[in-house]
């Protein structure tokens, strides 16, 4: 049985090799097919990969934009599940996503967002098991603030590049 679990990101482990993303377009699409996957690895500037997927935010804010009710809450993983039934493609889990993560799909035109694989994520062990440890299974908790890590792709390259290269000026050693 699962239960509720958090796909943690550690930004800066990412090494961009897109595993994740093969992983999850074979089990859910049957081939690789990364432009269709539910985690998606932009690279904003040369060198800084972001893995981005949705972060479960505790308000669920695509969620309550839905006014088909084609998006709903798993009550065991807690995951976004969507309906694709209910789903007419309208776009609004996108807009009220604050780091715009749900797309459509680009076969189907249909939202695409992060299920956890019914709790036991498969961009999760690819790369754990590829060594790089840039998505982790935790257990769901009140000690993290998932929405920080609901941003645009490009925030988090800038604050990557801080990290990796320092403040513009700054000396780096």
């Amino acid at each position: 049985m699962s239960k509720p679990i958090w796909i943690a990101r550690d930004y800066a482990a990412c090494s961009g090799c897109k595993r994740c993303e093969l992983a999850c377009s074979m089990k859910f699409e049957g081939w690789m097919f990364p432009e269709a996957s539910m985690v998606r690895v932009f690279m904003p500037f040369p060198g800084l990969e972001v893995p981005h997927l949705c972060a479960q935010c505790a308000d669920y804010p695509c969620v309550a934009s839905c006014a088909p009710k084609a998006l709903s809450v798993d009550p065991v993983t807690t995951a976004v599940i969507v309906d694709k039934e209910k789903c007419i493609s309208c776009g609004s889990c996108i807009k009220a996503c604050p780091g715009h993560v749900p797309y459509l799909h680009p076969e189907t035109n249909k939202a695409v967002i992060c299920n956890l694989c019914n709790g036991d994520p498969e961009c999760v062990k690819v790369c754990v098991e590829a060594g790089y440890n840039a998505l982790t299974v935790v257990p769901e908790g009140p000690n993290v603030n998932k929405k920080l890590f609901s941003r645009p792709p490009i925030e988090v390259a800038k604050e990557l590049a801080v990290f990796f290269f320092g403040e513009k000026g700054e000396e780096v050693i």
